[in-house]
């Protein structure tokens, strides 16, 4: 039986380039920080053990449109970024949330954590699935399917912010936090159709109070960090009805053959597209 034909050594010598590699870099680092928000939740670190996911969720944002604009998508970035969102918005949470309350869960505490960690990975792999499949009604019009895993990861955090920022214990009770995390872990898994970054829209009139509304996000992100992800989460959860409403619409329309206005499909990220 005849091996795999051996890669030809002018090839070899060529090397990748730097461009291929970047966006590859970006998702080794937001794993990196996954990884280490473990380290800080061990320690008992909280504000740095959150601080390490939310970066992580930043550069998973960051290295798809890298690859995007150097259109340096490849096989391996899409299997490199889902191992990195697996540990990074799955594995971490679930143990930093173990550690900061559900540990005084009465037997069920570490389950309720694994529920998260499977949800996510499972959420990713129902997505990587999905990916060369050309009839997606819910991607082409712009939707999700499920809450996407850093958006879970934050949603699962939410106690954490209310938390840090009033010092009141019953944010840390297990009683308060267990449910919470199921259900955060059952949007990543549902069929719930949300809204894309492509299908937010913002109206023209509006283009300036969004600018406004931007700054004003990004200052609070520097002066009262918790303060603004606590916000920007409650703002995610208004945003689930709107989604099922618009997407309800958008079916509507299509029963009825009429034209669904579709966002610019885009290059394949170095991950998973990014929905």
């Amino acid at each position: 039986m005849r091996g795999p034909r051996p890669m030809p050594l002018s090839r070899m010598s060529r090397g990748i380039t730097l461009r291929q590699v970047a966006p590859n870099a970006v998702t080794a680092m937001a794993l990196c920080f996954g990884l280490t928000a473990i380290r800080y939740g061990i320690s008992g670190e909280w504000e740095r053990a959150v601080a390490a996911i939310i970066f992580a969720g930043v550069l998973d944002g960051v290295d798809g449109r890298i690859a995007r604009l150097l259109r340096a998508d490849s096989r391996f970035g899409a299997e490199l970024d889902s191992l990195s969102d697996a540990i990074a918005f799955g594995v971490s949470p679930a143990l930093i949330l173990y550690l900061w309350s559900l540990e005084a869960m009465p037997r069920f505490g570490w389950i309720v954590c694994l529920v998260l960690a499977l949800s996510c990975a499972l959420r990713l792999a129902r997505f990587n699935a999905m990916i060369d499949v050309a009839d997606q009604p819910r991607k082409a019009a712009g939707f999700n399917t499920g809450v996407p895993a850093p958006a879970g990861a934050g949603l699962a955090l939410l106690p954490l912010y209310a938390w840090f920022i009033s010092g009141l214990d019953i944010f840390r009770d297990w009683r308060l936090v267990g449910p919470w995390v199921l259900l955060s872990a059952l949007l990543m898994i549902s069929n719930l159709p949300t809204l894309g970054w492509k299908r937010m829209r913002v109206p023209p009139a509006w283009r300036i109070f969004a600018i406004l509304l931007a700054g004003v996000f990004a200052a609070m992100l520097m002066v009262a960090p918790w303060h603004a992800l606590l916000a920007l989460s409650l703002s995610y959860l208004a945003l689930l009805p709107i989604g099922l409403v618009s997407y309800s619409q958008v079916r509507r329309r299509l029963a009825a053959g009429q034209s669904v206005a579709v966002p610019p499909s885009a290059l394949p990220p170095s991950g998973p597209p990014a929905e």
